[in-house]
């Protein structure tokens, strides 16, 4: 399907606004800012952000040629007094409000016992064997289960420490694989909140599959 994937509908609503509900219903969470792919802008307002009533979104700002991209020109749209900031993917309709509460007290928490520690993200369990290769597809060695996470979002941080983050990738022409990435390289800690691996990521028919499954199972849908 052309139709972008935070658009596509899981009982009659847009992924999107599965996703957005969660975020305007957490007490912690002020405002928001969508980013969308070009061209989409108009679209999302009428279909999602007015359809939907989300009183919390901000702005609706257009996306870049990547990820971090568009993150970081959604950054550049949010007032200086904003002391921390969650970053989510639009296609991870499963996070609930309570979650991403948890990740903004959290690092608070973390923050008052050790102020290097600049973020929390949320991330599942590894309970698939993970092996190091190498460019043979040789196995190098097996690398502890307990010792590995599965990266996935909100990812939390405080807000003057991530645009610098994103700043300083900038110039150096570095690509992350995620936010807390660009936080590391800049000798900051970042702590792992362990959830759940229902907080899937759209990108295929069978997540989408598991998502209207879950989302019926918990009661979110009639």
């Amino acid at each position: 399907s052309n139709v972008s994937k935070q658009f596509i509908h899981i009982y009659g609503k847009p992924v999107l606004a599965h996703t957005l509900q969660s975020f305007e219903n957490c007490e912690k969470i002020n405002s928001i800012f969508v980013v969308v792919p070009k061209g989409c802008i108009a679209y999302c307002f009428d279909e999602i952000i007015g359809k939907y009533s989300f009183k919390k979104v901000k702005e609706v700002v257009e996306g870049g040629n990547t990820r971090q991209d568009s993150v970081y020109n959604a950054l550049k749209r949010i007032p200086e007094k904003c002391r921390i900031v969650s970053i989510h993917d639009g296609v991870r309709p499963l996070i609930t409000s309570r979650e991403i509460g948890d990740l903004v007290s959290k690092l608070v928490r973390f923050n008052k016992k050790d102020e290097t520690v600049k973020g929390v993200i949320i991330a599942s369990p590894a309970y698939e064997t993970v092996k190091k290769i190498d460019y043979d597809n040789l196995i190098d060695h097996t690398i502890t289960r307990s010792l590995v996470c599965m990266a996935q979002t909100p990812q939390t941080f405080f807000f003057k420490e991530l645009l610098e983050a994103y700043k300083k990738a900038k110039a150096d022409d570095f690509t992350g694989t995620d936010d807390a990435s660009l936080v590391e390289r800049m000798g900051w800690k970042v702590k792992v909140f362990i959830g759940h691996h229902e907080n899937i990521k759209i990108t295929t028919p069978l997540d989408l599959f598991l998502a209207e499954l879950i989302m019926h199972r918990n009661g979110k849908v009639k």
